[in-house]
């Protein structure tokens, strides 16, 4: 059995950059990856194969997760083949990365020390980072130009301090509209934020620039453009020839002595168990099966499981707060040729209340439909009483949609509170078709979320009525986005109230590292993936100086 240098679970955002950087030294890196290897050739604008069927994500009848809700009297266990609410986000080589917007922005110096600048927040478990923006700095930058971020810079009260003067790549292509919000966001006093993406504009190595197809949000990039983990380093990497990557092998448990991994067992398509040795072993199979691997890898040096001589593994899960909103247009505020143009980016936020004098706010960032025509024609199919639509009825309610309007919408991001009660566990009740227990997802809101996602969302509701937008709604819920997780394995200096030190390796085996979001103490009120793309960068930085 070949031993490995580092042996990497998992092949997304914290996942890339550690392969990416490490073969070109030299070390041999397997990487194992739960879901098959697919490539630009493979992807498809097919709405009903890679948005509602189970191509890229296992069937929840055989691989799901238990979500434990508070309704009324308790905490209840729901498991999601039975609601279908599903918390696997793209089971491909380079992961959930495939299948992301690519919204991309940094963190803010503030948001590594948001205990020390708003003080202790009742039934929250907010920590300071153990670095500061300045030890990140640096791998934002790298991510910009080895990934690929596109953009323009903004001045406004809030910006990050840079390095550089540009992004790495000039913007993408912008729809008109962006013309009337910039206008309504200077009439409200409002900055218009110009969103950058990780999506290149120009032509990159072996990959293609953007063709503006618009099939960007859940589905994956057939061009090159946007910045997977797979398709911006995995693809190097492997040209070394020192990568290995062994798809849909499923890593299930890990193997330690007192002081260190020894050991990864995995099981392979057909079933078989197989086993792996390394020198090095590297989880990033996003925050809740990471976590879910390290409770599942207990034995008699941690009975509670792996790494876990804290018990903090598992706790003070992250997602993103917020919620949506959404107003619509027609003729009598865009001509129709503004109005259908198609594949453009909007991309444009509110960020001018990032931070309050009160409170820690967000980011609003607004956005055209995704362009999945079944789901859209679906959400029509009822009437204002709910009565279900069919003939003329549905036919006159389709053709007006589809050619007479179109619909801006707007996602609000609030830093979501850690707390008690959201953390992933395991029980022994609920079991895979492996046999191995699943994911057990306690959601627990902070009140907090809910109120500073209502302040931001009104925000965003006044710039849609200044621009002339109908029908404007807003929603703010205490749910959490499936597809933005981080935290379980908080990072920190103190092994007593945290899983991992500041280079994301664990206080309890030094040759284990988790890279992908699960170390965040906080998540800042923004997507995670530029966070965990640079992070992973530095921890390879790391692993350089002591390998």
């Amino acid at each position: 059995m070949m031993k490995y240098d580092i042996c990497i679970i998992g092949s997304g955002a914290g996942a890339g950059p550690i392969a990416y950087e490490l073969t070109k030294l030299g070390k041999k890196v397997l990487i194992l990856e739960k879901g098959p290897i697919y490539s630009e050739k493979d992807f498809s604008k097919d709405e009903i194969a890679f948005v509602r069927r189970d191509i890229v994500t296992p069937k929840l009848k055989d691989e799901y997760h238990v979500i434990e809700e508070y309704i009324e009297d308790g905490w209840h266990k729901f498991p999601t083949y039975d609601t279908g609410w599903s918390f696997w986000n793209g089971n491909i080589l380079g992961g959930s990365s495939n299948f992301m917007s690519g919204y991309f922005h940094r963190l803010k110096p503030n948001d590594f020390k948001l205990k020390t600048v708003y003080g202790k927040i009742d039934g929250a478990n907010v920590e300071d980072w153990p670095i500061s923006y300045n030890d990140m700095e640096p791998y934002y930058t790298k991510v910009e130009s080895e990934v690929g971020v596109s953009g323009e810079i903004t001045k406004y009260n809030h910006h990050e301090p840079r390095s550089t003067k540009e992004y790495a790549y000039p913007a993408l292509e912008e729809h008109p509209i962006v013309k009337l919000f910039d206008k309504s966001c200077g009439n409200l006093k409002f900055t218009s934020y110009k969103v950058p993406r990780a999506i290149i504009s120009r032509p990159k190595d072996n990959r293609n620039p953007c063709y503006y197809s618009n099939y960007c949000g859940s589905y994956a990039c057939s061009s090159g453009a946007k910045g997977s983990s797979r398709a911006s380093l995995l693809v190097d990497a492997l040209k070394t020839g020192n990568l290995t990557v062994k798809a849909e092998s499923f890593v299930y448990k890990l193997d330690c002595s007192e002081d260190e991994v020894t050991k990864a067992y995995y099981f392979t398509k057909e079933g078989n168990k197989k086993e792996v040795e390394a020198k090095l072993f590297v989880v990033a199979a996003q925050a809740v099966e990471s976590s879910r691997l390290l409770l599942n890898s207990k034995n008699k040096f941690y009975p509670n499981g792996l790494a876990n001589s804290s018990n903090l593994v598992g706790r003070n899960m992250i997602f993103t707060g917020g919620g949506i909103g959404s107003g619509e247009f027609d003729e009598s505020n865009l001509s129709k040729e503004e109005l259908f143009t198609q594949g453009l980016f909007v991309n444009r936020a509110l960020k001018d209340w990032y931070y309050t004098d009160e409170f820690k706010g967000g980011t609003v960032d607004f956005l055209f439909e995704h362009a999945n025509p079944i789901r859209r024609a679906n959400g029509l199919k009822r009437d204002d009483n709910g009565n279900l639509l069919y003939g003329k009825a549905l036919q006159d309610k389709l053709y007006e949609n589809f050619t007479k309007k179109r619909v801006l919408h707007f996602e609000v991001f609030t830093d979501w509170m850690p707390n008690d009660n959201c953390f992933v566990s395991v029980d022994e009740k609920y079991k895979d078709k492996y046999g191995i227990p699943v994911a057990n997802i306690r959601i627990g809101a902070h009140k907090q979320d809910v109120k500073v996602g209502n302040f931001l969302a009104k925000k965003a509701v006044k710039v849609l009525k200044q621009m002339g937008a109908k029908n404007i709604d807003m929603n703010i819920s205490p749910l959490p986005s499936a597809n933005l997780q981080a935290g379980g394995c908080r990072f920190g200096d103190d092994p007593k109230t945290s899983v991992l030190n500041k280079h994301c390796q664990s206080h309890d085996l030094k040759n284990l590292f988790v890279t992908d979001g699960s170390f965040m103490p906080t998540g800042g009120s923004v997507p995670h993936t530029w966070t965990i793309y640079a992070n992973s960068f530095r921890v390879a930085d790391y692993i350089k100086t002591i390998f």
